[in-house]
């Protein structure tokens, strides 16, 4: 169920992902190398221990410095994935308002990105047509490119992370989705 571009998704959520690398002959094991070091200490606070997929993953520090790739000709399988040059991205702007927003997973996802144009039930028909059963949903009061939605669980809202991540929702936009810190409940936070 794991695949390079899922990791790179998810732990893309804590800081640029340059390469993935899932071990060909122990693939409950992956390799990623980060753009910076702190970016790898965020991904290991808050992921280390996190369910992915039903099953608990572990987090830490590797031995290398860097994910090697597949010499050619070598056997791969593509589990080997470079995404140096990625458009992906969500920190290549220094002092970018991610770096703000970076929280550990919980069951409610922020969306944004979102074109004035799409409603409330088309967003939640795209997260139930990828397999996702939305518990709750508020756009931002002061700005409706942004929303929050709740799932049921933190893994759902981990497997939607990974699935929503720049869902195309219009001819030039591509849904971007983080964790939240707010509950949908807690609205008077909400910005």
């Amino acid at each position: 169920m794991v695949s390079p571009d899922a990791l790179f998704t998810l732990f893309g959520v804590y800081g640029d992902v340059l390469r993935v690398k899932i071990l060909y002959n122990k693939k409950d094991c992956a390799l990623i190398q980060m753009a910076e070091p702190q970016q790898a200490q965020l991904a290991m606070l808050h992921m280390d221990k996190l369910r992915l997929f039903g099953k608990e993953i572990r987090v830490m520090q590797s031995k290398y410095q860097t994910v090697q790739l597949p010499k050619e000709g070598q056997p791969d399988a593509g589990l080997t994935k470079d995404y140096t040059h990625s458009p992906l991205h969500r920190f290549k702007k220094p002092g970018s308002k991610n770096y703000q927003n970076i929280y550990s997973p919980s069951a409610t996802l922020h969306l944004s990105n979102i074109p004035q144009n799409v409603s409330e039930d088309e967003l939640k028909n795209s997260f139930h047509k990828n397999g996702f059963e939305v518990r709750d949903f508020r756009f931002f009061p002061k700005d409706r490119r942004m929303a929050l939605l709740q799932l049921n669980s933190i893994d759902d809202a981990v497997a939607a992370l990974i699935k929503m991540h720049n869902y195309q929702l219009g001819e030039t936009s591509h849904l971007r989705v983080s964790f939240s810190k707010t509950n949908i409940h807690s609205e008077n936070k909400l910005q």
